[in-house]
C-alpha cells in the first residue's frame, strides 16, 4: 500500500512515514501534487540495487535469456557431483 504525503505533511509525520517505509511501503513526497521524493526501506532498497546490479550484468542477463528460450539445462542439485 502506497502513501502520499505533502513535503509539510512528511516533515511534521517522520516517524510515521519512516515506520510505514520499514513495513515495506513505499511512501511518496510530494510538492504542488507532484511527486519529489520516495521513502523506502532498507530491504526494499538492497533488492532493488541487486536487480540493477543483475540487469547491468551483461553475462547474467544472456544466462536469463538463455533459461527464457528454454536453452539452459538444469539439474537437481543432488545430481551435482561434489
Amino acid at each position: 500500500m502506497a502513501s502520499t504525503y505533502s513535503i509539510t505533511k512528511g516533515q511534521a509525520e517522520f516517524p510515521q512515514v519512516v515506520k510505514k517505509a520499514r513495513a515495506g511501503e513505499v511512501c511518496t513526497i510530494t510538492h504542488r501534487d507532484e511527486p519529489v521524493a520516495f521513502v523506502i526501506g532498507k530491504e526494499r532498497m538492497t533488492a532493488l540495487v541487486e536487480t540493477m546490479e543483475i540487469l547491468a550484468n551483461p553475462a547474467a542477463m544472456q544466462a536469463i535469456r538463455a533459461n527464457a528460450a528454454g536453452k539452459l539445462k538444469s539439474y537437481r542439485i543432488e545430481d551435482l557431483p561434489e
